[in-house]
């Protein structure tokens, strides 16, 4: 019953905590995706906003929003910067980051902040910034920095930020709960029952059978440009080519096989688990009676039964966690027991232990010359990558010179590719069920991000193994399409228009009758026309969740409606009117003893915490002075959406 009422919660709470976005934005880059950064429409150190001696710049602005809408493409494949933008996207983005800002002011106004040791410790816990021996490696964590366009600066103070946000936000969210009676009304809620009708008068029965004339049409186009814009269009120019083209990448010493075993020589060690049977008594003289018990073929397990006591399982434990969990001495006197045999009695921290040792394994471990082969491997991989950062810098070099893929491909000894012209969902215009290559997938999102054709770019498709070099061959931005091209669609849609406008007015009189009377079916009968017959609905609020985001508009209504009123609802596309009687609302009852509402009160009282951290931010950004320079804003959503100069 309650899986509906945890949706019905969530869907309240869209906005995103500033810590989650900005640990993702921090770390995100450092695992390898070069795609995620360096493209910029803005060379712009201007000051978007201020919190305390903070600023946040255009071009921080702009390298965020970029990640953003990387995000959004996940959900949305065909969205833009301009979409984004126009949505209020950059706006959010902006907050996260003025968010982030004031926090950290406010850390150092109150005490709260993050020393170069902590910030230094995270930095080790990063796979991406660890050498050949696995190990924090300054050379590594700078060319991973560089490879991105990060200062190290830059990258530990955004680092800092994050630490201080975790310390200033969590605990104004941690242990937050919500009362239960509040918990049960909102339960109640969605089990209540709603009674009442819902009618369509549609479009089509009221559109003109006639065409309108050549000056109608131009007009309706004109004032209906946006229905008809289709999607932006890139073809993509590409060559791939794998690791064969890495030469000379010289095999791992036997220097760095022996630090890289000593570094992993926990890995390499000999190892010895346990299966175990275990039993806890009290006092050495019932541990002595189960042991007399245990000789005359009782089992561990029945003893344990007929004094209604219970074993204890463990499985594949190692002598070190075992001891951690008992004792030293316990943990001797079992991994000193044969298989099959009896451990004990033995005294440990709760009372007298017998353990049965119900199997060992063993494992014997590597030498050096044993593990030899798996660790050449790996560093030979880690060369390569290693190799091939090498590589791709120096492909980068050569565009950053003015080179061209031509000059790459020229280069390789291979041909040039180019895909037909693609929509932002990896789609091939105009032919739906075709799609781009499988080994573009990666790369498409990063081609409609680049602001113009012929910026070459490389790319990973199987890390260290298979790369693309690509640059954008042709865009064709979004734009309505011809009249000519389309013009029965937009007479129909022309058509369909005017019979809304006209079903409107049939519409508005059974809403009036149906007010009147209560009985939409008499109101629709008065039209004198042949139209749907009137739905009846008896639901309750909670079989709505079948239909998800799905919900028809007006069941959403009449669950949002008064007892006894009647609404008018406008049809999506023109398609019509809807008419929604509220006849009866059934209040719903709960269970107190329903086990769902324990776990809905864990819920509800998550989704409080994130109110507290809510204001909190808001409060911090009140009490810093955070400020916004809106022109400044204004100036880089323009570059971003090509509707201003750069």
């Amino acid at each position: 019953m309650l899986n509906f009422f945890r949706s019905f919660m969530k869907s309240k709470f869209g906005v995103g905590v500033t810590l989650a976005f900005l640990v993702l934005i921090a770390l995100a880059f450092a695992s390898g995706d070069i795609l995620s950064f360096g493209v910029s429409a803005t060379n712009n150190g201007t000051s978007v906003a201020t919190a305390g001696s903070r600023s946040i710049s255009a071009n921080s602005l702009d390298f965020f929003a970029r990640r953003r809408l990387q995000q959004v493409h996940e959900k949305d494949p065909n969205a833009t910067l301009r979409s984004m933008v126009a949505s209020g996207g950059l706006d959010v983005v902006l907050g996260e980051l003025l968010d982030n800002a004031s926090i950290t002011e406010f850390g150092k106004k109150v005490g709260i902040v993050s020393s170069d040791r902590l910030i230094g410790s995270e930095l080790a816990k990063e796979p991406a910034f660890r050498g050949l021996t696995g190990t924090f490696d300054e050379n590594t964590y700078r060319g991973a920095l560089a490879q991105q366009g990060f200062k190290d600066a830059d990258y530990r103070q955004l680092v800092s930020d994050v630490l201080v946000s975790q310390q200033v936000q969590i605990p104004a969210s941690f242990g937050a709960k919500v009362p239960a009676e509040f918990v049960n009304r909102y339960a109640s809620l969605l089990t209540e029952t709603r009674e009442g009708s819902i009618a369509l008068i549609p479009a089509a029965v009221f559109a003109p059978k006639s065409e309108p004339s050549p000056q109608e049409l131009a007009s309706y186009y004109t004032a209906h440009q946006a229905t008809y814009t289709r999607p932006e269009r890139r073809t993509i120019r590409y060559i791939s080519f794998d690791d064969a083209v890495l030469k000379n990448v010289p095999a791992p010493s036997d220097k760095e096989i022996a630090a890289k075993y000593e570094a992993d020589k926990a890995k390499y060690a000999s190892s010895e688990t346990r299966k175990l049977t275990q039993l806890v008594l009290p006092t050495e003289s019932a541990a002595k009676v189960v042991i007399d018990e245990l000789a005359k073929g009782v089992s561990l397990q029945q003893s344990a039964a007929s004094k209604k006591l219970a074993t204890a399982a463990f499985a594949n434990i190692t002598k070190d966690a075992y001891a951690a969990q008992n004792s030293p001495a316990a943990a001797d006197a079992v991994f000193g027991t044969a298989q099959g045999k009896i451990a004990g009695p033995v005294k440990g921290g709760l009372g007298w232990y017998i353990v049965k040792v119900e199997g060992i394994t063993r494992n014997p471990g590597k030498t050096i010359d044993q593990a030899r082969g798996e660790i050449s491997d790996a560093l030979m991989a880690v060369k390569k990558r290693a190799a091939f950062a090498d590589f791709s810098a120096k492909i980068e070099d050569e565009f950053d010179q003015g080179g061209s893929l031509s000059d790459v491909a020229k280069e390789l000894g291979t041909e040039i590719k180019q895909t037909e012209p693609l929509t932002a969902d990896g789609k091939v215009f105009g032919k739906p069920d075709q799609s781009a290559p499988p080994e573009l997938a990666r790369v498409i999102q990063t081609a409609f991000l680049m602001d113009k054709e012929g910026q070459a770019q490389l790319a990973e498709v199987v890390p260290g193994k298979t790369f693309i070099a690509f640059t954008v061959g042709q865009i064709e931005p979004g734009a309505p399409a011809p009249i000519a091209e389309i013009r029965a669609q937009v007479i129909a849609d022309y058509q369909l228009e005017k019979g809304a406008a006209a079903a409107q007015t049939a519409a508005n009189k059974v809403l009036a009758a149906g007010r009147k009377s209560g009985d939409l079916n008499a109101a629709m009968a008065s039209l004198g026309m042949q139209l749907p017959p009137v739905d009846q609905v008896n639901m309750k609020r909670m079989e709505l969740q079948r239909y998800g985001r799905a919900t028809p508009p007006p069941l959403k209504l009449l669950f949002a409606m008064a007892k006894g009123t009647v609404k008018l609802l406008p049809g999506p596309n023109n398609r019509g009117w809807y008419i929604i009687a509220l006849k009866n609302i059934i209040p719903g009852t709960v269970d107190p003893k329903d086990p769902g509402l324990a776990q809905a009160s864990r819920e509800m009282a998550g989704l409080a915490g994130q109110e507290y951290a809510e204001q909190l931010r808001s409060a911090i950004r009140a009490e810093i002075g955070a400020k916004t320079n809106k022109d400044a804003v204004m100036t880089l959503a323009k570059q971003l959406t090509g509707t201003g100069s750069n």
